[in-house]
């Protein structure tokens, strides 16, 4: 590989499977925020949703995308491709929101 080169994906390196979530628009939202740093108060205050509806669909893509944290959801999220690249604050991908 040459210096200008980017590394090419090799069969050894695991890739995300094609089964990305779709989500509705308020996961979305919520999700964005949750990828953008916001905390439960701020988003329920955005959202106008009460902290614990905030934690119930925290919980709920928690599950869905088999993750232990909120880092991590947001990650396993990024890498599934659902974000806009290049973007601030994050945005789900249209495609992505029912």
């Amino acid at each position: 590989m040459s210096s200008g080169e980017l590394p090419r994906p090799s069969d050894d390196v695991p890739q995300p499977s094609g089964d990305v979530p779709v989500l509705d628009a308020l996961d979305a939202q919520v999700l964005e925020g949750v990828a953008g740093g916001e905390s439960t108060v701020q988003l329920a205050a955005r959202l106008y949703l009460s902290r614990q509806g905030i934690e119930y669909r925290v919980g709920q893509m928690l599950r869905r995308f088999d993750a232990p944290n909120r880092p991590a959801l947001v990650a396993r999220a990024h890498a599934l491709g659902m974000f806009a690249a290049g973007q601030w604050p994050p945005r789900v991908l249209p495609k992505h929101v029912r």
